[in-house]
This record gives C-alpha cells, sequence and structure tokens, in this order.
C-alpha cells in the first residue's frame, strides 16, 4: 500500500501535456509521476532531467535500458525492476533474448565485453555503500569514451533517485509493469511485495 496517496490525473491538469509524452513511450503514467504531482515543478524538471539521460545519445539505447534494470535490481528496488524489465524488452531494437540472459550477463556470448563492464557498474553502484572497484571503472574506460562514461553514470544516477523515491514510498505498480514483472521475472526472485496493488 502506497505510504502516500497517488493523486488522480485529472487533478494534474497542467502537467497533462507532460503525461501525454510518457503515456505514448510507455504506454502508461507511473505512479511515481502521481505522487511527485504534489510538486509540479519537480514532475518539470524530473522530467526534463530523465528526458535528458534517457533520450538519444552516444551510448546504445538498448544498453541503458538494461544498465537501468541491473542498477534497480543491485538497489532492491522491485517497482524500478518492474519498470525497467518492461522497458528492456520493449525498447525500440532491444532484443530479448539478450534481457533473458541479463542474468548472467558476465558469462552469456550474447553480451560484449563493453556491455560487461558497463553492467558490472551499474550492479555495483546500486548497492549501498558504492562496490564499484578501480578495476571495473578501468575496465569501463577500455569500452567507453569520457563522455559516453557520463551518460553510463547518468542512467545509474537517474535510477538511484527512482529506486529511492519509489522505494520509500512503497509506490503501487501499474498493471503493464506488474503483468509483465510477474511473467517475466517472478521466476529469478522477483515479487510485487509493498508494490502491490490494492
Amino acid at each position: 500500500m502506497p505510504r502516500l496517496t497517488t493523486l488522480d490525473r485529472k487533478d494534474l491538469a497542467e502537467l497533462e501535456p507532460f503525461f501525454e509524452l510518457v503515456e505514448g513511450a510507455m504506454g502508461f503514467v507511473p505512479n511515481s509521476l502521481m505522487t511527485m504531482g504534489r510538486n509540479p515543478a519537480l514532475v518539470n524538471a524530473f522530467g526534463g532531467l530523465a528526458a535528458l539521460i534517457q533520450g538519444p545519445g552516444k551510448v546504445p539505447g538498448e544498453l541503458k535500458a538494461l544498465i537501468s534494470f541491473v542498477a534497480s535490481r543491485s538497489a532492491g528496488c522491485q517497482y524500478c525492476m518492474a519498470h525497467t524489465s518492461h522497458v528492456s524488452v520493449n525498447h525500440p531494437g532491444a532484443s530479448r533474448e539478450k534481457f533473458d540472459a541479463i542474468w548472467e550477463y558476465e558469462k552469456s556470448p550474447l553480451f560484449t565485453e563493453g556491455e560487461r563492464a558497463a553492467l558490472r557498474v551499474a550492479q555495483g553502484a546500486g548497492q549501498v555503500p558504492n562496490a564499484v572497484s578501480d578495476q571495473d571503472f578501468d575496465a569501463l574506460k577500455q569500452h567507453f569514451d569520457e563522455n559516453q562514461i557520463v551518460e553510463i553514470v547518468s542512467v545509474i544516477a537517474l535510477f538511484g533517485f527512482l529506486n529511492r523515491w519509489n522505494d520509500t514510498l512503497a509506490t503501487e505498480l501499474e498493471s503493464t509493469p506488474l503483468q509483465f514483472a510477474e511473467k517475466n521475472i517472478a521466476a529469478h526472485g522477483w515479487q510485487a511485495g509493498k508494490h502491490s496493488p490494492g
């Protein structure tokens, strides 16, 4: 059960243009935004940051989606794991086979050494305290330039915010990511837990 009341979309009419963009990209509007909507300026600032970080860049969108999932899994946020798993499979150009192998990215032949390095950093950075080692970062530098590394760390940091936000507020999962997670990641230990509807 959410720890704060989730506002109704109709009560946040000033944010409707942003909600329409989000709905077009994700297929739904996350309940996290309906709680964040108590401060419309925060929604607008967050939306701008998220669009900048998750939009086209020098790092492939598929890899950014996988980084989001691994960082959220490492942080233990079940809400964000449901969202990022759904996005990882539905992102344009995404490989379902690669997502299905994410649990063994270190060994799967579907992943390049560069992808492994990025996912290793995401896994370490999602932990508290941060577990990224100098060796992890050196491996990342072998495959990505500094501008790309800023992009990778930005994705991790964005989900650091979302992991803390949703896990603290026990944000209720929407039906689309909930159903996807139940079907696709529950076998790997995922549970909706406090994010269950109702």
